[in-house]
């Protein structure tokens, strides 16, 4: 099946280490397996490492210099490298496509390429026209995004500014792990100097719908509801003292999060702490879960996320 308009989806994060990349591969998988055509587009040009997490073996810190997406911006080549998943990946559970599901297009960046210092006319142009053909083709576009206030953040208003793709659909998720840390970074490349309302607005999007396309995704949750059927692996109960800490915890988070206008109406979703993530970062397949090494919860919320996503009674704009 297609979303009712195409969607361009921009992942971001203000830290390293948020599980920005590794979620939204995995809501991109979902996605496609719910019959959603997706293309995944690694604007992560500092570390282009999108096809390790889809286990393409020859593309896991990206493509062959002068191929990728780095060189598609910077017009070394005429169209960008695309993988198609269920042709490439060497994982065979990935390459079993499921009836009715969609495709999934990894476009990857260059091997060895870096963060560009510069984000000039002639890439907006470049960016523009792929996202505009991508649109064309593909159900739900996302766009991996570089860490922090980069340049691949201004691209990518800039690209969404453009006349071209300026009415269509398009949404920025903040990914953050749930730390006090990590809210106060989240809370501040939203509404912060120089942040994502700062310089949308510079770049000619009105601020008050780009908030309004704005979600948080919380990632690596611990529990801590006493009263799910799961077992909360952060709780010891010959440590009452610990548990009594971890509740005032969660409730201190949760009143920064809503001070740095990051509370649950902004939330998008959450996933849990994922043992096997923190081994391996990878697309979690059912077949995972039915071997009993990775957590149901985990892939029921990477679910929750995609249906989320494209379900246009998540979002305040009509």
């Amino acid at each position: 099946m297609r979303t009712r308009e195409p969607t361009l989806v921009f992942a971001t994060s203000d830290k390293g280490g948020t599980g920005r990349s590794v979620t939204s591969c995995n809501i991109a998988y979902r996605l496609s397996l719910r019959g959603d055509d997706v293309a995944y587009v690694d604007f992560d040009f500092g570390s282009p490492t999108a096809g390790a997490l889809f286990e393409i073996g020859r593309a896991e810190r990206g493509v062959t210099p002068g191929t990728g997406m780095h060189s598609y911006l910077l017009e070394d080549v005429g169209e960008a490298a695309r993988l198609n998943i269920a042709h490439t990946s060497d994982r065979k559970q990935l390459r079993r496509v499921q009836s009715g599901a969609g495709k999934l297009v990894l476009y990857p960046g260059d091997l060895g390429g870096s963060e560009f210092t510069v984000c000039d006319d002639s890439m907006v142009k470049q960016g523009t026209a792929l996202f505009s053909k991508l649109l064309n083709e593909f159900s739900v576009v996302i766009v991996d995004l570089s860490a922090g206030r980069s340049v691949a953040l201004n691209l990518a208003l800039r690209i969404t500014a453009a006349a071209e793709l300026r009415s269509r659909v398009h949404r920025w998720l903040v990914y953050h792990r749930w730390t006090r840390q990590h809210v106060l970074a989240a809370g501040g490349l939203v509404y912060g100097d120089n942040g994502l309302l700062d310089h949308g607005e510079e770049w000619g999007h009105n601020r008050e719908a780009l908030l309004a396309s704005t979600r948080c995704v919380r990632t690596a949750v611990a529990a801590t509801d006493r009263t799910r059927n799961t077992p909360d692996r952060t709780r010891d109960a010959d440590r009452p003292e610990q548990n009594t800490w971890l509740d005032e915890q969660a409730i201190a988070l949760q009143e920064l999060a809503m001070a740095n206008g990051l509370g649950a109406a902004m939330v998008l979703g959450q996933t849990p702490i994922e043992p096997m993530l923190q081994w391996r970062e990878q697309v979690i397949l059912d077949v995972d879960v039915n071997a009993r090494i990775a957590n149901e919860a985990t892939a029921d919320a990477y679910m929750r996320l995609a249906r989320r996503l494209t379900d246009k009674s998540t979002w305040d704009i009509e």
